[in-house]
């Protein structure tokens, strides 16, 4: 299954660059409320045995109002915002995981797995928290989730940092930030569970994962409505993570490329 974190969050922040250019297209002049909608595509090398590299291209969406904004798969409640500090209320589709048949059974025959005794790994929806600091230092972003939906029942908190200039008549953004996953989200993403070994699978529960990522952003203004953008990631997997036996073997990383372009209204 493709791994839509990483581009919703850069269709986000492009979303909300684009909101922010004036009726004439400047950069910093503040606007109306306005809809933003494009087409954006996703390449995503999985971790996951067998499941390889997919490339899948989706509408985008986005829409930034006085308090209430959608970007991509997350919706927020701003209840602080200025030049410096936004705080917001965030809930956020999660696609992590994986549906078996998208697995290979011979790479998990591998890792000594029987494909025909997994279960799916399901999307959730998470509610939480996002605080975000901007200066001349850069821009650093927190956020603290919870899944409501008990697809996991886990929590997850990230922190990034990225510092843009201008390349041009865009802006280059490189970042880096860590994620952290409670053990019930990482046993459940990157462990099996507990149905799977009363059939026989081998039982492995990483526990509490942390997972520090580099990564660049890309945004461009095209004309006076019309922006493109573009995000690449890297993950750097921890052992507990690599040593799943739902895990292509001699798996390091993973890396995550999107590209778009959207219109405002």
């Amino acid at each position: 299954m493709i791994k839509f974190l990483f581009p919703v969050l850069a269709c986000g922040l492009s979303f909300s660059a684009l909101a922010q250019q004036g009726d004439d297209g400047n950069p910093g002049e503040q606007g109306p409320p306005r809809w933003g909608l494009g087409l954006g595509a996703v390449v995503t090398d999985s971790p996951y045995a067998g499941e390889g590299t997919k490339v899948m291209p989706f509408p985008l969406l986005g829409y930034n109002g006085d308090h209430f904004y959608v970007e991509g798969l997350t919706a927020g409640w701003k209840f602080i915002e200025n030049n410096s500090f936004n705080a917001a209320v965030v809930a956020k589709m999660r696609m992590d995981g994986f549906d078996v048949k998208d697995l290979g059974p011979r790479e998990l025959a591998d890792n000594g797995i029987d494909y025909r005794l997994l279960d799916d790994r399901d999307k959730g929806l998470d509610l939480g928290t996002k605080l975000v600091w901007r200066g001349s230092f850069g821009e650093l972003e927190f956020e603290a989730l919870a899944d409501v939906t008990d697809a996991s029942g886990g929590q997850e908190a990230s922190l990034q940092y990225g510092y843009g200039f201008g390349v041009g008549k865009g802006q280059l953004t490189p970042n880096v930030g860590v994620t952290w996953q409670s053990k019930d989200m990482g046993n459940y993403y990157y462990g099996t569970l507990k149905e799977e070994v009363a059939r026989g699978v081998v039982d492995y529960r990483p526990g509490s994962v942390t997972v520090p990522h580099v990564g660049v952003s890309y945004f461009r203004p095209l004309g006076e409505k019309w922006s493109m953008m573009g995000f690449a990631q890297y993950k750097l997997l921890p052992d507990k993570i690599t040593d799943s036996p739902l895990i292509e073997r001699d798996t390091d990383g993973s890396a995550t490329v999107f590209l778009g372009i959207m219109r405002g209204f």
